[in-house]
Parts: C-alpha cells; structure tokens; sequence
C-alpha cells in the first residue's frame, strides 16, 4: 500500500534536504482548477555518481491555492528513470498522477502507478503488481511453426507465426516436415510499458496501452509483444480490446 503524509501533519524539511528532484509536472490533480505542482524526489547513490540507479522514490504534491504538501510514496520506489506523466484517466475531470520506473535488468519490466487525488484525497486507480496478477496466459508451440498465446483471463486466443525465424532456431524444435519434436512452452513476462492514449483532447481524457513481451524458451527469444487496451470503467481499469504485435525489426 501507498503511503501518504502531509507537511501539516509531518515536518519534511530534512526529506527535501537528503533528495534530489527527478521530475515535475504542473497540473490540476486537486480539482479546485488551480493548478498544482506534482514532482519526484529519490536519493541518487553516494558510492557512483555516475549511475542512473534511484532509491526512495517519492511523489510530492504541492496545492497551488494554499501551498500544502503531500507526499505519496509507492510501495515500490526504486529503479531507474522515475517519471511523471498527469492526465484524466478516470474521466473525472481531474488530472491523475502516473508515475512509470524501469527496473533495470533484460527482462525489462515497469513500475507502474495512477493515483487519483482530487478533493486532496488520495485514490490508487492503477497498480502493476495487481495487473500482473489479474492477466495470465499460456504459450504454447504447435506444430507448422506457430506458437498459441492463450489469455486465460479474458478468453482469448491468437496465433504467431514463427515460420521467419532461421532454420537453426527452427530445427531445435521442429521435424523437417514442421511437426513439433517435444511439447514446447514460453512466457508472457510481466507489465513493460504502459502509455497513456489521449481518448478525447478536449477534456484530457486517458486511456491505456499496456504492454507485455512473448518470448519463447529464452528471454532474449522475443516472439511478439501483448498489446491491451484499457479504459477505466466506474471503479478499474477493463480491457476493451486486445491483440498480438509481432518485433519490428523481421527481415
């Protein structure tokens, strides 16, 4: 769970002494149509100046009309590159707080958070550990090189074709006839990228596109990437609309 101090209640004044400033954006998020400051602070390593590594990630909110700060610290709040991004996401006409961090690593996941927080009330809209758990999927290879990515969650199925790869890669698994050897299965790696998509410009409106990596029997054997929309719909995040994106640079 999130955590959330305000200054009324708290004295920060070391907090904003022993960090840096990462990001900030101006916006709204309180709904009093002033416009208000949203910034990340983290601690950068004493050990290397030179790495990019951030520790106790933290969101301050200060209220464009009286000034107050609010802090919001994500339960996970370490990684690389935390930014901000504020828009409508729950289509209250308020700007949401979206905090994205890379984690670093091959496997290339995200740290994904929305928080609403109009009337200086502070609402969790999106968390990358529940999204994780809710989609689940199988990936299996079938026989004339196709691998089956079934979407257990929202009971869909697609099919890839895996008949562009080399023949080296394609012989490890397949006859010569394209008959599958041995049952063979891959992965659906956890959330990599969610970007916001402007639904409606004139009030600012998100939705979202979440992004998952299909890979085969090896992290680097990037087979094709989950592509989900989604909507927030009354209280969550829905998906209304889910399909396969196959890697780019196929020759």
């Amino acid at each position: 769970m999130s955590m959330f101090y305000s200054t009324y209640l708290c004295p920060f004044n070391n907090f904003f002494r022993s960090t840096s400033l990462i990001d900030m954006k101006l916006g709204d998020v309180t709904g009093d149509k002033i416009i208000d400051k949203v910034s990340i602070y983290g601690n950068k390593s004493d050990d290397d100046p030179d790495s990019e590594f951030i520790s106790n990630i933290t969101i301050v909110i200060q209220n464009g009309h009286c000034n107050r700060t609010n802090i919001i610290t994500p339960k996970f709040n370490e990684g690389y590159n935390p930014r901000l991004f504020l828009g409508d996401f729950n289509k209250d006409n308020v700007c949401d707080i979206k905090i994205s961090i890379d984690s670093g690593g091959s496997g290339g996941y995200g740290v994904y958070y929305i928080y609403s927080f109009k009337n200086n009330i502070q609402t969790e809209l999106f968390n990358f550990e529940n999204y994780n758990d809710k989609y689940k999927y199988n990936v299996d290879y079938m026989d004339l090189y196709k691998v089956k990515i079934s979407c257990l969650t929202l009971n869909q199925v697609f099919t890839l074709d895996i008949s562009y790869k080399d023949k080296s890669y394609l012989s490890k698994y397949y006859d010569s006839n394209g008959k599958l050897i041995n049952p063979i299965q891959g992965e659906v790696l956890s959330l990599g990228a969610l970007i916001p998509i402007a639904s409606d410009e004139k009030t600012n409106n998100y939705d979202l596109t979440a992004f998952q990596r299909i890979i085969g029997t090896t992290n680097g054997d990037t087979l094709g990437y989950i592509q989900n929309m989604l909507t927030f719909d009354n209280s969550k995040f829905t998906s209304y609309n889910m399909s396969i994106t196959i890697p780019q640079n196929i020759s």
